[in-house]
């Protein structure tokens, strides 16, 4: 491991130009490279305290041994620079927001005297119409199969069309009239050529006339009493409807653009593009990959220049529709531009149709990394792993096959409320999920966040011992559950205790603080066999109580992981918790606060009368026809709503109208 000090530039030799730097490591590799405004703030930047550095960056600066710099005269060229180099020497810390799979596209050889339709993948040829990219080839040979009903073109090889032009005999489709068999002369060049363009035209979303010019047909044949032409006419619409109806109309007619959408968490992002072409999306492509710690303008640069760098100009469309805008997106747009031959309109859609696809390529992207995230959950090889991680990381005396993570939730202090949650062999356990409204010591006291930690944890550790010692009283005869641990079974109820297992560890949601005040609550309790840590979220470091510094566990750590998925899943459960208390404080009634009158009595009250207003207006006697309700309670309930000033009326501000006090 290198010291970054040891080959740091000395501020002054760094240029203030636009450039792309490389850092390579003690063998000559390149490991890293990236692109700047100005270089030299940038490259600063990677030489300051290693504490203060993500750790993706920090291990990166201590594997590099030097880096070198390139001054180029525009951003434009810096992104075509970083792009080469990257592309080049695929360096290990630079992220791929893409995948490496190549992706079929349907191409017509516009270029060959007699154009051939099939499906494509790799760099794209000189004189080649290409239409996609599709998600599977399969895709595209279904749609084709309907199409060349209409348009018979040319779809055999170069040496399946020699040897029928020799043999003088065309191949099976064009014996089933789906090849215009121009290999034996059935048309001419010219006329094989139109039908190869009017399948372009047709691709490219010019549809309609070809719908409208066969109706005409059919009309016409049906006119003559041809009947059978007819018949063949009626299915090749019905063949241009099927293959239209692969491909859903979600923008105008004349819209080509690619529409991005992202999803992410602290280590991974999903990206999703749908390709609309004529106005249809024509395909869609998505992967989840591993995330730097930058923002997500960043990632956006970093996206398009991956997904259209290695593209020909016809691979970039007219428009380009992004969550948000890269770091720079004039430089952004000019390069697209210039990879096209002609203006591109890079832009975050504000309303519309657009906005409209926009979120569903974004809920797409949402459903992709949950997926993603999913499988990897249930993978038992994988849950092992982390728990193996956990335990040599954490110099733990067994695996922990229990882990219990607590998460506090709160407004500036009010309405405290913290959560519990269990995760057993890697996998969630709902039904031991915990929830605790943190009382504090005193009525209207705000709790921080140390505070309420200590409170929760000291209560659940102290019916933990409870219920330990209750058993051990009771004597109680010890039954073994599916797993082979032993149940504590309460004999009121038959169900285990609720906190009769302790957790072989625990996770707190916070730093160094959250973890001091839980060891201080579990030494209270004289508990000193749980593990205890805390997840930060800045730099999803791990907290050991009375450590001066983190562990740092590698960011593709499955250990890692497994913790991150228990603290989301507690602040999951502890915001909704949160979210309940919080709406039900706000939700008030003109009933609230009268004496002897309960929850349920307030329901019937309010399912009789219809409304506060008309409760109101009630005497005593009416009161008292509810059930539950005596003549004391009545007249209370009477003289309280007497005492209370009427709220302000509803106005509908759409008409004006007064509205009737319908509610609690």
């Amino acid at each position: 491991m290198a010291d970054p000090s040891t080959y740091r530039p000395r501020p002054g030799e760094i240029p203030t130009d636009a450039g792309v730097y490389r850092f390579r490591d003690a063998g000559g590799r390149v490991v890293y490279v990236g692109k700047a405004k100005s270089l030299r703030p940038r490259l600063s930047s990677y030489f300051q305290d290693l504490s203060a550095l993500h750790p993706r960056t920090a291990t990166m600066v201590t594997t590099a041994a030097s880096v070198e710099w390139t001054v180029v005269a525009t951003e434009v060229e810096a992104l075509q620079l970083e792009y080469s180099w990257i592309k080049e020497f695929d360096p290990r810390f630079n992220v791929k927001y893409r995948d490496d799979k190549s992706y079929p596209y349907l191409a017509v050889t516009l270029g060959e005297e007699f154009p051939r339709a099939q499906v494509m993948r790799g760099s794209k040829r000189r004189g080649t119409r290409y239409f996609g990219p599709y998600a599977h080839a399969w895709a595209i040979r279904e749609t084709l199969d309907l199409l060349l009903r209409v348009f018979p073109m040319r779809t055999c090889s170069s040496g399946v069309f020699r040897r029928a032009s020799q043999v003088g005999r065309p191949c099976l489709l064009g014996y089933i009239d789906k090849c215009s068999a121009p290999c034996v002369g059935r048309v001419s060049a010219e006329e094989h050529r139109q039908i190869a363009n009017d399948f372009c035209d047709f691709m490219a979303g010019n549809t309609g006339k070809f719908v409208r010019r066969l109706e005409n047909r059919m009309k016409e044949a049906s006119s003559n009493l041809e009947f059978e032409q007819a018949a063949r006419l009626r299915d090749d619409i019905t063949a241009l409807g099927k293959a239209l109806e692969k491909s859903a109309v979600v923008l105008g007619d004349a819209t080509d653009a690619d529409v991005f959408a992202l999803a992410e968490d602290q280590l991974e992002a999903a990206v999703q593009v749908f390709h609309v072409r004529g106005g249809r999306v024509r395909g869609q492509r998505g992967w989840v990959a591993e995330k730097d710690a930058e923002s997500v303008p960043e990632i956006v640069g970093h996206l398009l220049q991956q997904v259209y760098g290695g593209e020909s100009g016809e691979g970039v469309p007219r428009e380009v529709l992004v969550p948000v805008l890269p770091e720079d997106p004039d430089s952004v747009t000019e390069w697209l531009s210039a990879l096209r031959g002609s203006t591109v309109d890079l832009r975050v859609p504000q309303r519309g149709d657009k906005r409209t696809l926009m979120e569903t390529v974004r809920r797409n992207a949402e459903q992709s990394l949950a997926r993603h995230k999913l499988a990897r959950a249930g993978d038992l090889t994988a849950r092992s792993q982390a728990l193996q991680e956990l335990q040599e990381s954490l110099e733990l005396a067994e695996a922990p096959l229990r882990v219990e993570c607590f998460d506090v939730s709160h407004v500036q202090g009010t309405n405290v409320v913290a959560s519990m949650v269990v995760f057993e062999d890697g996998l969630a356990r709902k039904s031991e999920y915990r929830r605790f409204i943190v009382r504090g010591t005193g009525a209207g006291e705000t709790v921080d966040d140390t505070a309420a930690m200590h409170e929760v944890l000291t209560r659940r550790f102290q019916r933990y011992l409870e219920d330990r010692d209750a058993a051990s009283d009771l004597e109680l005869a010890p039954d073994t559950d599916d797993e082979g641990r032993i149940e504590r079974i309460d004999p009121d109820t038959g169900r285990p205790k609720r906190f009769a297992y302790p957790p072989n560890l625990v996770v707190v949601d916070g730093g160094l603080p959250q973890v001091n005040a839980a060891r201080a609550a579990l030494d209270r309790l004289g508990i000193d066999d749980v593990a205890l840590v805390g997840l930060a979220k800045r730099l999803e470091e791990v907290w050991l109580p009375g450590q001066d510094f983190p562990v740092v566990l590698p960011r593709t750590s499955e250990g890692l992981y497994l913790l991150q998925r228990v603290r989301d899943e507690a602040h999951r459960f502890a915001i909704t918790f949160h979210r309940q208390r919080r709406s039900k404080a706000m939700t008030k009634s003109a009933l609230d606060g009268i004496p002897g009158l309960g929850e349920a009595r307030r329901k019937a009250l309010l399912r009789h009368f219809g409304s506060v207003k008309r409760l109101r207006a009630a005497s005593p006697e009416e009161l008292q026809e509810v059930s539950g309700i005596g003549p004391a309670l009545a007249a209370t309930i009477a003289a309280e709503l007497a005492q209370q000033e009427p709220a302000a009326p509803a106005v509908n501000l759409m008409t004006g109208e007064v509205m009737d006090d319908g509610g609690a």
